[in-house]
């Protein structure tokens, strides 16, 4: 069990607030910073949207390459074919040509990536309001990057230095979307307040809602009270109590929770009036901690008292494809599916004693549903998914003394002086490259994959939810494994190690099929990670991309060696198939979704398939 903390040691203890790094208003940022944010977006834009088959690149000679557009436009680029057909482009060789108004063609050094997007949104099949919806995004996105080129940020060596949290706050978003940070909702305020990359403080608000609307769920262990106890000092829960009392209201009639100030201010006291004005949401106070939010935003981390829980709330804006509430199914669900989860993988010797893989258990929660829209059919999600919160464990509660915990999205991380930070970790360990990088490998795919043959379960394994615990040598030890409920799959076939589930009516557990499942490794480790881990393991390593792919494919091999007797799971979950689907979450959004403002969070489809560098 984790340790409990004490409130009085954790604070002595905690780690001090990062210096914030504030986003500086536009008027600001350098002009050179803007056009060199620009053209790496570009960059990625043309590799992403070729890569998902929304353009076509053609070949027109060693490493270069260029894309026609229907707008009688071309941009040309040299490029690094990659794994799973991907392109690397780099992004100071990008040229546009264009017909100019004497008839002639020229071409010029492109880094305007929202001109990028109106010469292909023709070509990418999209309308113009998408367009300039998404325009607004990618012009949020590049907005923070060209702050941060501004700033220049710390170096690799000293990102090394930093805890979990601070380090979180560093990091640039999801490699996989383009517009990463497009944040439709927030103000430039807003991002300069909440946003990780400020860094700055944020303390929580606390409501009490009446038990008519509220409800609380804890796993076994944790009651109500003990949850309280432990996230709210006593004078805190004295000061909170008397605001009740004062207003003549009983304290035990109602369920005590956080919401995020920004929703508090922008949501919760309008679409929530009617409650408030009649007392049955009532606003306490703010918690004298302070907290930093995650990559998610949605997701703060306690600084004050770090041995206290993490918190995800509600925020209704819209990023990385959805909107960033959260569904009443997942608050309710998500301390019985970590009850399962405990009880299945905690009994498990290879996961509990040999890999001592840590899951940061969604333990408890509190779901509000709007007492008037959630009885109507058909209402979009973003309006049903304002209110409610879960608490899951902080990695500073589980973490072992001297132990470091980073994302695996870290990885990727490159500083400003164009150092990788996984060089930095390679040079700190004083292993050799391919001896780090095994140790990797290890660490990581041993428990996904023990979990995904032996129960027929994955998680959403990307690079914000799955962590690495580093020895005092930053070499990599065991995983850490988060965002239980709504991301944890299970195979619909018969899986006799797994038991009975725990919502055999409710499906709070999505069933997929064994390909799907096995899927959800490919995406997010393989083609979500390791594709752009790749490169710069070779760059900045010396360690070829056909030997890091033929290492990870050694490692899966070794893993099944150890474990004859699930050959039968080795296939149905087949991770070195020659072909594998391709789901394109940038076409998603331009091509098929779009903006729809839907009732429930869509599905994606494949479309076509990307070659498997695994396959051997």
């Amino acid at each position: 069990m984790p340790r409990r903390p004490s409130s009085s040691d954790d604070r002595q203890a905690a780690t001090p607030a990062p210096p914030a790094h504030p986003v500086p208003d536009l008027a600001d940022v350098a002009p050179a910073a803007w056009r060199a944010s620009g053209r790496r977006l570009l960059a990625k834009a043309l590799g992403e949207w070729c890569f998902e088959d929304m353009l076509t690149a053609q070949r027109t000679g060693e490493g270069r390459y260029r894309v026609d557009l229907d707008s009688g436009t071309t941009y040309a680029f040299a490029a690094r074919p990659g794994a799973f057909g991907w392109l690397r482009v780099d992004p100071a060789t990008v040229t546009r040509t264009a017909t100019s108004m004497l008839g002639n063609a020229i071409a010029e050094p492109a880094w305007d990536v929202q001109r990028f997007l109106i010469d292909a949104a023709s070509t990418l099949g999209t309308d113009a309001a998408t367009v300039a919806t998404y325009l607004t995004e990618l012009a949020a996105t590049q907005a923070v990057d060209a702050a941060r080129a501004t700033h220049g940020g710390e170096t690799a060596a000293e990102l090394r230095a930093l805890d979990h949290t601070a380090l979180e706050c560093r990091m640039t978003g999801h490699d996989l979307l383009v517009a990463n940070k497009g944040r439709i909702g927030f103000s430039a305020t807003d991002v300069r307040a909440y946003a990780p990359e400020s860094a700055r403080p944020v303390r929580l608000r606390w409501i009490a809602v009446h038990r008519g609307l509220a409800e609380f769920r804890g796993t076994s262990e944790l009651s109500e009270r003990a949850v309280l106890e432990r996230e709210l000092d006593e004078d805190t829960r004295a000061r909170f109590t008397a605001v009740l009392e004062h207003a003549g209201l009983a304290p035990e009639s109602f369920v005590w929770m956080p919401v995020h100030p920004w929703q508090w201010d922008h949501v919760v006291q309008t679409l929530h009036a009617a409650d408030i004005a009649q007392r049955r949401i009532v606003p306490l106070g703010e918690s004298p901690d302070a907290y930093l939010p995650g990559q998610s935003i949605r997701t703060m981390a306690n600084i004050t008292t770090p041995g206290r829980y993490d918190v995800k709330l509600p925020l209704k804006i819209l990023n990385t494809l959805v909107w960033r509430g959260i569904p009443p199914h997942c608050t309710s669900g998500a301390p019985v599916v970590t009850e399962w989860l405990r009880g299945l993988l905690d009994r498990d010797k290879l996961l509990a004693e040999e890999t001592r893989t840590v899951f940061l258990g969604e333990v408890a929660s509190v779901t509000v549903r709007h007492p008037y829209l959630d009885a109507l059919p058909d209402v979009p999600y973003q309006h049903l998914e304002t209110l409610g919160c879960i608490w899951r464990e902080s990695v500073s509660s589980r973490a072992d003394s001297g132990e470091r915990v980073r994302t695996f999205a870290s990885l990727l991380h490159v500083d400003s002086s164009g150092d990788a930070f996984v060089a930095e970790l390679v040079r700190a360990s004083g292993l050799a490259a391919e001896d780090w990088l095994q140790r990797l490998f290890t660490t990581l795919l041993d428990p996904l994959l023990h979990v995904l043959y032996r129960y027929g379960v994955t998680f959403n394994p990307h690079g914000q939810n799955t962590l690495l615990g580093y020895d005092a040598d930053d070499t990599p030890a065991r995983l850490y494994l988060k965002d239980f409920v709504d991301d944890v799959c299970v195979s619909f076939d018969d899986v006799p190690e797994r038991g009975p589930d725990p919502d055999s009516h409710g499906h709070i557990l999505p069933r997929k099929h064994p390909s799907v499942i096995r899927q959800h490794v490919m995406d997010q480790v393989f083609v979500g990670h390791f594709r752009y881990l790749a490169p710069l393991c070779a760059d900045h390593l010396g360690v070829p991309e056909t030997t890091f792919w033929r290492m990870v494919r050694a490692t899966i091999l070794a893993f099944q060696a150890r474990f004859p007797e699930l050959a039968d799971r080795f296939a149905a979950y087949d991770l070195l198939v020659p072909e594998i689907p391709r789901y394109g979450l940038n076409r998603d959004r331009l091509v098929v979704t779009r903006y729809t403002d839907r009732a429930l969070r869509h599905a994606l489809y494949p479309n076509g398939t990307h070659p498997n560098p695994l396959a051997g």
